[in-house]
């Protein structure tokens, strides 16, 4: 484990997600799915004695390589591939496509600690009432607080300080996430931060992978001391997707090779061991889940079930 940095002095602003909102936005659009921002003007049918509705054109279009597993009205808000590494090892990779989706941040029911923060319905160690019809996926969050891998902040209360120069996960007050190292450009100025979760050093930085990616005590202990075990990642790509990679047997240097073979310019390692390793997918907002890594220890209704761990929420963006 890296040696811990020094505590962040920046406090954030109390900003929270707009999720009521979204939530009467979805109810008025059941049936039809949820409006993308980025879709283009429906296409207009050629004039004749009948009107034709023509299915609306969108921006986010299918890539080689990529399979589409999750749209939001009619655009492409997920998709995924599996990467093979040179050692053997198979890593599954699902993007989140930035504009189609937004972000939140849950607790879990014994970490971190909250203290006397408030926690919502909608952070909870559940997923809330306000998020399911809007729920895209889900994923594991990182290490326990008790590990010192860095600190986490909810809707602008710190339950763990933060670190600078630790990777984070940060979300925005409007939902929107990106990954950077603390105090290295992160807060950007200005920014609403509502959420941040750190974990460890950056497992990639400026596309390149840590000097320490070959070794494996600065990633964390192991189930059994083994090097291969079950491992996740989170990074964010040059467009401004994030992207999610993960296992249930594989080294550091796989997991950030399968981010920076996606395209990830920054990354953090997320939680590892089979117990923590899990991303679940819905075709559509609010549809049944699937589990998205071959071989999770965990049912796909993990976070609807409530879980003892934080982890992340991808709900359409409207």
């Amino acid at each position: 484990m890296p040696p811990p940095f020094s505590p962040r002095s920046y406090t954030s602003p109390r900003g929270r997600r707009r999720f009521p909102t979204l939530l009467l936005a979805a109810v008025g659009l059941l049936g039809s799915g949820c409006a993308s921002t980025a879709a283009s003007p429906a296409t207009s049918a050629p004039t004749t004695s009948t009107t034709t509705t023509v299915p609306p054109t969108t921006t986010t279009t299918e890539q080689p390589g990529w399979t589409p597993v999750s749209t939001v009205n009619g655009a492409i808000a997920v998709d995924s591939q599996s990467v093979t590494r040179s050692d053997g090892v198979v890593v599954t990779v699902f993007r989140f496509r930035v504009g189609k989706v937004v972000y939140g941040l849950h607790v879990g029911t014994g970490d971190p600690p909250r203290g006397t923060a408030v926690v919502s319905a909608d952070s909870g160690s559940v997923i809330g009432p306000d998020e399911v019809p809007l729920l895209v996926a889900a994923f594991n969050g990182g290490f326990e607080s008790s590990t010192g891998a860095g600190g986490f902040e909810l809707n602008g209360q710190t339950l763990v300080p933060l670190q600078t120069g630790f990777a984070s996960l940060v979300i925005d007050t409007d939902g929107s996430a990106h990954i950077g190292i603390w105090g290295q450009g992160l807060p950007v100025p200005g920014e609403q931060v509502a959420s941040v979760r750190q974990n460890l050093a950056p497992l990639v930085a400026a596309g390149a992978p840590s000097p320490q990616v070959a070794s494996i005590s600065p990633w964390g202990a192991t189930l059994g001391g083994g090097s291969a075990v079950a491992r996740s990642g989170l990074g964010q790509d040059a467009a401004g997707n994030l992207v999610y990679v993960g296992s249930m047997s594989a080294l550091p240097s796989d997991i950030a090779g399968a981010l920076i073979s996606a395209g990830v310019v920054t990354a953090m390692e997320l939680d590892i061991n089979p117990a923590w390793v899990q991303l679940a997918y819905a075709a559509v907002p609010g549809g049944p889940l699937t589990a998205g890594i071959p071989g999770t220890h965990r049912p796909a209704d993990q976070y609807q079930q409530g879980w003892t761990r934080d982890f992340v929420t991808v709900l359409a963006a409207h």
